[in-house]
C-alpha cells in the first residue's frame, strides 16, 4: 500500500526554504562576519553553512546505505562561494523532498561504519536531516544576533506565508 507523504515532503520544502533564506541573508556579510563564532555554537557562520549543506549530501547517501564518499562538503571544506552553496542546497533539498515523497513503508538501510554494518530505518535519516538543519541554522542565527546583523525569520508562520497557506476562508 502506498503511503501518502505530502505532509512529510512538505517538511523538506520548509527545510529548503529555510536554508535558502539563510544563505541569502548571509550573502552580504563580510569575510570577518562569516568567520565569526558566537559563544556556545559549534562553528563559524561559514563552517556551519558548509556543514548544513554538505550534511544534506550525506543524508541522501545514507538513505541509500552509503556515506562519506569524498564529494560531500564538510566543515573543513574550502568555501565554495554563495552561488555553489545555493546550487547544492537546491539540488540536495529537492532530492530530499523526492525521497520523503516516495518512501513506502519504512525500509531498513544497512550503513557501513568503521568496518561494521549498522541497520537503521530510512526514516531516521530523514528525521536527522530535519533536526540537523534546524539545530545549525539556529546556531548561525545566534551568531548573526551576536554580531548585531539582521537575521531572517525562519519560523513556521513565515514559511506559511511563503508557501501560500493561511488564505482567508470563504
Amino acid at each position: 500500500m502506498r503511503v501518502v507523504n505530502g505532509p512529510l515532503a512538505d517538511l523538506f520544502r520548509y527545510n529548503r526554504w529555510a536554508n535558502l533564506r539563510l544563505i541569502e541573508a548571509c550573502r552580504d556579510l563580510t569575510a570577518e562576519q562569516l568567520d565569526a563564532r558566537a559563544p556556545g555554537t559549534s562553528g563559524s557562520i561559514r563552517e556551519l553553512l558548509t556543514h548544513v549543506v554538505g550534511a544534506q549530501q550525506t543524508f541522501i547517501l545514507r538513505t541509500k546505505g552509503r556515506q562519506h564518499e569524498g564529494g560531500e562538503l564538510a566543515r573543513s571544506s574550502a568555501w565554495p562561494g554563495f552561488d555553489v552553496m545555493t546550487s547544492i542546497a537546491v539540488s540536495t533539498s529537492d532530492e530530499l523532498i523526492q525521497i520523503a515523497d516516495a518512501i513506502d513503508a519504512d525500509p531498513q538501510v544497512d550503513l557501513p561504519w568503521q568496518g561494521k554494518v549498522y541497520r537503521y530505518p530510512m526514516s531516521f535519516f530523514l528525521l536527522h536531516a530535519i533536526e540537523h538543519g534546524v539545530e545549525h541554522r539556529t546556531e548561525i542565527k545566534v551568531t548573526m544576533a551576536d554580531l548585531g546583523v539582521q537575521r531572517p525569520d525562519l519560523d513556521g508562520w513565515s514559511y506559511s506565508e511563503a508557501a501560500g497557506y493561511g488564505q482567508e476562508a470563504r
